[in-house]
């Protein structure tokens, strides 16, 4: 798409492809990332937990409280 454009190309002469650059780099990371932390296998979403009535927004109960 850019590549047609002629200031594209004169930037790219001038400075590199630099979206290219980022792009190869964002590979490297996301390699390394799954390298070092594999992703997570899960069967099934955790169900969520109960929230207090007066508590503010993601604040869970303690195991074993009952909601009242």
């Amino acid at each position: 798409m850019f590549q047609e454009a002629p200031i594209y190309r004169q930037l790219v002469a001038e400075r590199g492809d630099i979206p290219a650059q980022v792009r190869g780099e964002a590979e490297r990371i996301k390699s390394d990332l799954q390298r070092v932390m594999p992703p997570l296998r899960t069967s099934a979403p955790a169900a969520a937990e109960p929230v207090w009535s007066g508590a503010p927004a993601g604040l869970a109960l303690p195991p074993g409280a009952q909601q009242g």
